[in-house]
């Protein structure tokens, strides 16, 4: 590791790490390596009413549990699990999730959008995202931006355009910190071809690349950032939408 002027530059190849999951978390018998990180709970529960069941394992973060069921889902095994909010614990989740068995993952979550064409519920395929957080740089090199798993994205592509389901391929904004959204930012990352703005996407896309393991994700638009002033379109009153998109993702998770 080469010392920089700022910290977070000093990207550390060494995969020894202090802590590691593998330390900690046990391979799970049986666990399904596809497995569908949905940030919904509200139709997470609803799914888990419909469908046979057994969670198999349990992650615990300062209290708060996140099972990890199995969920035989038309006819297969899927991991389903609920998604933590940031890139802190959206990398963990991936690092705990892969040392347990896991291999491949799709995450469902909204977004905000800085077009005003996205209204809300359309679906967006990321393609790339910018770096505007922290934790994809103690995965990978420092870099702007970080792109998706190309393999991954055509599953999804291909998924939707066989089922004559509106969405387009895009860039995606990751940042740290929601409150910080500021005008010169949004007309910056705007130039640089993001349409979108969320929490979690870069550091996931990092740590499946540090893990070898592959992720994609499904967006779901919410609020707006496309105006003179934030609009939140009150779109966490969507139970309809934000219920069809996980559940296309569950569907998406079987081609995988």
């Amino acid at each position: 590791m080469q010392p920089q002027q700022y910290p977070i530059l000093e990207f550390d190849e060494d995969k020894d790490a202090f802590i590691r999951p593998s330390k900690l978390i046990q391979p799970v018998d049986g666990i399904p390596q596809r497995c569908v990180l949905g940030f919904f709970s509200e139709v997470i529960k609803k799914i888990i009413s419909e469908y046979p069941n057994r969670m198999i394992t349990n992650f615990l973060s300062e209290g708060i549990n996140y099972p990890l069921y199995e969920l035989d889902y038309k006819g297969e095994k899927i991991g389903l699990m609920q998604a933590a909010v940031g890139a802190p614990l959206a990398a963990g989740q991936i690092e705990e999730l892969t040392a347990a068995g896991c291999v491949k993952f799709i995450a469902c979550g909204m977004c905000g959008v800085l077009q005003k064409e996205l209204a809300v519920g359309n679906l967006i395929i990321p393609t790339a995202a910018v770096r505007d957080e922290g934790t994809s740089y103690h995965y990978v090199k420092p870099s702007r931006e970080i792109a998706a798993n190309e393999r991954i994205v055509r599953v999804i592509e291909n998924h939707l355009t066989e089922n004559n389901i509106p969405f387009i391929k895009a860039k995606t904004w990751t940042t740290d910190a929601f409150y910080r959204e500021t005008q010169a930012k949004i007309a910056q990352r705007k130039s640089e071809g993001c349409v979108t703005v969320e929490m979690e996407t870069a550091a996931y896309i990092a740590a499946s690349q540090y893990n070898n393991v592959e992720f994609g994700q499904i967006l779901c638009s919410g609020d707006s950032l496309a105006g003179e002033e934030w609009d939140s379109r009150s779109y966490n009153k969507r139970a309809d939408i934000r219920e069809y998109a996980l559940r296309l993702t569950l569907d998406v998770c079987l081609k995988l």
